[in-house]
């Protein structure tokens, strides 16, 4: 999604801007939103493609989709065909920007609720002349059964449920009145029973236990456990920033720009809320597990993170795309080494770790099991079978996005589970993406037997897929993380990019997958979404199914021909006595590993040939041309070219300009930035050329950054100049509610706001020749608040030295 139009924006009703804070390293400082210049709201910002793009709507925008569907259904039930006496009863609307409709309904039978019984109507809009409704089916298209009245007794039923449930549940396992239902889940239709287990599981999680039992033979039909769990042992996120509440004297972790989400203190409980984490002042913690507070504020940031990730990625407004926020609870129970998600209190829990030694609170673990109540709101993928094992690599996958939409550099974004947390004591993940199977337990491809496996085990094709989908098979290096990933059937695959494939996996899960689906209903359904998202010959759909195809489901579409593939680095320049680490980044068409050489390195460097990076501490001053060579297990080679200046310690520095991409042409190549800020956007000119970084911008919570890393030798002068364009529909003269900081290093070069729009571009200069001798991270920050867009645009870049 763009930013938003870059005009003065219509007033709305005034709501209230906060500003963000952060303190020394492991401390969250919270901030209260204070109406101290109330500003008004923006309107929704408009994507610029149309289409399958899903459309923002307000919440009463989509509670009134929801009732006009709901009058409708009695007529959509003919339409389809269903019975007499089947009825619908909707779930949720998703409309597209182009007034594409899909509607996802539940059935129920002679007035009792049908399991497996849902299925989602897609109704393009009148304009699309050639429009078709279409709908997908969970399983059966009508359901019938021969007598709603029951042979076996409800409390049969019960004490059946419970009797089978109890080795599985404990002790202290209840069972709930059971409800009548019809079971269309798998195969035949029928009448049962479903009872639901209360207690305890063998690690302390809560049980819900849902047991289907034919009301007509007392067979048990199926069971399955509504607790969606993860696992975590946490170090946290380090310095963060949190919203807060106050009341009078009183702070509490209450984030009322997120849906008022709260955060509880059970301390060792294992029911109820607890006690909201309130205090007299706005720290929250002090980095250590001695402080209750410090799991309070980790549990806030992965919620906040999560909120934000669906919001900015997806247009969601919270689990429910409702605009209403769960809650969190910590210090659950005593030495609990788990976390989870519970429908049933809309609520997302944390355990403490073994010995009460590390809360379960890391970032990953929050958006993995915060995704479960997003997948319970829409597809509600059984937690069982093939379908359990997409539900929990959709909690990865997601938790795995948010992780990357942090850009927390305590926790940077990685294809690895648990990285954190580490719960084998080894130092190892919990799960990996890239290569599931060495964790131990999970599969890498889909076989036949994979859904009788653990749900976090049969998981792994579709973690594998969605890794496959992102990057690619074979060796790459991201974020400092080697991955070697494989395929199935050796054939490589290309990916599409992470943001792609979070869009497609999305729109799948919200769109087009039901409770039931399989990994091949998986496929079928992130094929519509490609081609819906992108269209059906496009190089999404074509990367779809190849992903699928390297898990052994369905057949590849247009595999990539070989070849190798070398990013290219660009100019280097070091300095003697200073210390080198140069990355390679390189993919093949050909699976298996990669083998890197070089030639040309300034002396004291060297190449590692199985990773491809570049270090060593350059020993003589000069320049050279250096080629770098990447072979595939085919045999294929490919090469990249570039020159490296290495300069004497102290005096005698050559004039240079040690940027690389400067004015941001070559795309993002040198720079590290947030997704869509390098860009050819037409809704904010470039200073020259085409392209420029483009921070902010959305009109509501957001932080953009790009950031290169440089070497400025020892002994030069260094000086930094930008051109800097503040566009902002902020109506105030005295408040800054949005900021882009500067930062060299450690070092703060400039704070730029809303108040210094202007029209144009000006140049700004800065004198670096104190960090002389040093490797810095040049970065530009920018962070937006809640409403009314500012948009910070930098453009033709330069560090020279003399």
């Amino acid at each position: 999604m763009r930013r938003l139009p870059h005009r003065r924006l219509s007033h709305k009703p005034a709501t209230v801007g906060a500003a963000l804070l952060s303190t020394a390293a492991f401390l969250a400082i919270g901030v209260q939103a204070v109406p101290a210049a109330a500003k008004p709201a923006a309107p929704q910002a408009s994507p610029l493609r149309s289409g399958a793009v899903e459309a923002k709507l307000s919440p009463a925008q989509h509670q009134a989709l929801m009732k006009s569907a709901q009058d409708k259904t009695a007529a959509t039930a003919r339409t389809l065909g269903l019975g007499a006496k089947e009825k619908l009863v909707v779930k949720d609307v998703v409309k597209d920007n182009d007034g594409t409709l899909h509607t996802r309904y539940e059935r129920t039978y002679d007035g009792l609720p049908v399991l497996g019984g849902d299925l989602v109507v897609h109704t393009p809009p009148a304009s699309l002349a050639a429009g078709t409704v279409s709908t997908t089916y969970n399983n059966k298209h009508r359901i019938q059964v021969a007598s709603t009245t029951a042979t076996v007794a409800k409390s049969a039923a019960e004490s059946k449920a419970l009797k089978t449930a109890t080795s599985l549940a404990g002790s202290k396992a209840s069972a709930d009145s059971a409800r009548k239902v019809i079971w269309a889940g798998h195969g035949t239709p029928k009448l049962a029973w479903e009872t639901v287990i209360g207690g305890f599981q063998d690690d302390g999680t809560p049980s819900r236990l849902h047991v289907i039992t034919d009301a007509t033979t007392g067979k048990e039909l199926y069971r399955y456990q509504a607790i969606d769990t993860g696992v975590g042992n946490t170090r946290y996120s380090g310095q963060v920033s949190l919203t807060t509440a106050q009341s009078g004297s009183t702070y509490t972790l209450t984030d009322n720009q997120r849906g008022g989400h709260k955060t509880y203190n059970l301390n060792h409980g294992t029911s109820g809320t607890g006690s909201l984490f309130s205090q007299s002042n706005d720290t929250w913690g002090d980095g250590t597990n001695n402080n209750a507070a410090t799991a309070g504020a980790d549990a806030a940031y992965g919620a906040q993170e999560t909120w934000d990730f669906y919001k900015n990625t997806f247009g969601r407004s919270g689990i429910k795309n409702d605009g209403v926020g769960a809650y969190s609870r910590v210090h659950y129970g005593n030495s609990y080494v788990n976390a989870f998600w519970d429908d049933s209190c809309f609520c997302m829990t944390y355990g403490d770790g073994s010995n009460n030694a590390d809360p379960l609170t890391a970032l990953d673990v929050a958006g993995h099991e915060m995704s479960h109540g997003v997948t319970s709101n829409t597809a509600g993928l059984e937690y069982y079978g093939e379908s359990g094992g997409l539900n929990e690599a959709t909690s990865d996958i997601f938790g795995t996005g948010v992780e990357f939409y942090a850009n927390n550099s305590s926790d940077p974004g990685d294809y690895l589970i648990g990285e954190k947390i580490d719960i084998n004591g080894d130092g190892t993940p919990l799960r990996y993406m890239d290569k599931p199977s060495k964790d131990g337990g999970s599969a890498d491809s889909w076989y036949s037997g994979v859904g009788n496996l653990d749900v976090h085990y049969s998981s792994g094709p579709a973690n594998h897929m969605f890794y496959l989908l992102s990057e690619g098979s074979g060796t790459k290096v991201i974020n400092g993380v080697t991955y070697n990933s494989p395929t199935s059937d050796g054939v490589a695959v290309t990916g599409i990019g992470r943001d792609k494939a979070l869009q497609v996996w999305y729109k799948a899960l919200t769109t087009y997958m039901t409770s039931s689906t399989d990994y091949a209903g998986a496929r079928n359904a992130a094929l519509q979404a490609a081609a819906a998202l992108y269209g059906q010959n496009s190089t999404e759909y074509a990367g779809v199914g190849n992903a699928f195809a390297g898990i052994n489901v369905g057949s590849h579409i247009n595999p990539p021909s070989s070849g190798v593939t070398v990013t290219n680095p660009g100019s280097q320049t070091s300095t003697v006595g200073t210390a080198v680490s140069l990355q390679i980044n390189a993919s093949s068409t050909n699976s298996g590993a990669l083998s890197y050489s070089a030639s040309g390195l300034p002396a004291g460097l060297s190449i590692n040939s199985s990773t491809g990076l570049i270090s060593g501490t350059p020993t003589t001053a000069g320049s050279s041309s250096t080629t770098v060579t990447v072979t595939d297990s085919a045999g294929k080679t490919g090469t990249a070219n570039f020159s490296w200046t290495v300069n004497p310690v102290g005096g005698g520095c050559s004039s240079a300009q040690l940027l690389k991409n400067q004015g941001f042409e070559s795309g993002s190549t040198g720079w590290t930035a947030t997704s869509g800020v390098i860009t050819t956007d037409s809704g904010e000119a470039a200073h020259s050329g085409s392209y420029k970084a483009w921070l902010d911008g959305y009109g509501r919570s957001h932080t953009d950054s790009v950031s290169q890393s440089v070497t400025i030798p020892a002994g030069c002068t260094a000086k930094l100049t930008f051109y800097l364009h503040i566009d902002s529909s902020e109506y105030t003269s005295s408040t800054a509610y949005d900021k882009l900081t500067v930062t060299a290093g450690s070092k703060t070069l400039a704070t730029y706001s809303n108040l210094n729009a202007a029209s144009g571009y000006s140049q700004k200069s800065f004198d670096l020749s104190s960090l002389a001798g040093q490797t810095v991270t040049l970065k530009f920050n920018g962070v937006e608040d809640v409403s009314l867009q500012t948009s910070f645009v930098v453009d033709d870049t330069a560090l020279t030295i003399s």
